[in-house]
């Protein structure tokens, strides 16, 4: 966990969901699975790189990581479907996104965390998000987040 630093506000939003509301099926196991548009504004003077992780703290087993995400040149949108920068391995294995996809039951909370660093991060592709926070935690100029909702919606037949 990235330790509490008094940081720069970034505004981060998504031209799919607002924060606190659900998100569309597209960007889920149930669609399409690739990530959604991603404002970023306020990026501060002297930001170097972005570092992106989009987590779900209401899984069964804990915080369940479906992005993790570095090295992102400072820009004002990251498009729909893309991987801009350097990615690390999320709770399913894989150096991609992937998508909510909680099991049956209560809606889930999906934290997409933006931090702006004052450097480019020198962490090989493919590590967990332990180890690019840890390489964050002295690099930070601001941060933000949006929580995006979801709840699955179709049922497998049993």
């Amino acid at each position: 966990m990235i330790p509490t630093v008094k940081t720069a506000q970034l505004t981060i939003g998504s031209t799919e969901f607002a924060n606190k509301e659900y998100i569309p099926a597209k960007y889920t196991c149930e669609g399409e699975n690739v990530n959604p548009s991603l404002t970023i504004e306020n990026i501060p003077a002297g930001t170097k790189s972005l570092a992106l992780i989009v987590d779900d703290p209401d899984a069964p087993g804990g915080v369940f990581d479906h992005w993790i995400i570095w090295n992102i040149r400072p820009m004002e949108m990251i498009i729909e479907n893309t991987s801009p920068g350097t990615e690390g391995k999320n709770s399913f294995g894989k150096t991609r996104y992937h998508g909510p996809c909680p099991p049956e039951g209560n809606a889930h909370r999906y934290f997409f965390k933006i931090y702006a660093l004052d450097t480019l991060l020198d962490v090989r592709a493919g590590v967990d998000k332990k180890i690019v926070e840890k390489a964050m935690q002295e690099h930070i100029l601001a941060s933000g987040e949006i929580i995006g909702m979801y709840k699955k919606t179709k049922y497998k037949n049993l």
